[in-house]
């Protein structure tokens, strides 16, 4: 099984909602983690309630930094638009997506943000179903 980490500044949005739709519709074929260069400490509540909206509860998850995660080897390293602020973590492949941070933004752009990130997950995951085979 593959294994993702997703990585923002804050480990309080973006990263957290990626890590929660993965594991949500990676079973089987990845274990998502993620973590932040700069932990805020807490998950920004419209992350939470929007991820609600499409049935994945990450109310319990907790803003973490790097030295928090349970391990430190992964198949991937995926970074959420903070490329040049995130720290360089050793992974066997290194993807950079364009995402925007919607940190004290609207709930709406938190939407479209999920939706954004929704979307690259989904075709992450058909990706290691195809090398899979």
């Amino acid at each position: 099984m593959n294994t993702v980490l997703f990585v923002c500044i804050e480990n309080a949005c973006r990263s957290q909602m990626a890590e929660g739709i993965a594991n949500h519709f990676g079973k089987g074929a990845l274990k998502a983690y993620s973590a932040g260069s700069k932990a805020s400490g807490r998950v920004n509540p419209y992350a939470i309630e929007v991820m609600k909206e499409i049935d994945i509860d990450i109310s319990t998850a907790k803003s973490k930094g790097f030295n928090a995660l349970p391990t430190n080897k992964f198949d991937y390293v995926i970074t959420l638009g903070c490329k040049d602020i995130c720290p360089f973590i050793p992974a066997q492949s290194h993807i950079n997506w364009q995402i925007a941070d919607p940190k004290d933004k609207d709930i709406e752009f938190f939407r479209k943000v999920r939706d954004d990130i929704k979307k690259e997950v989904n075709q992450l995951i058909q990706k290691l179903s195809i090398q899979k085979k």
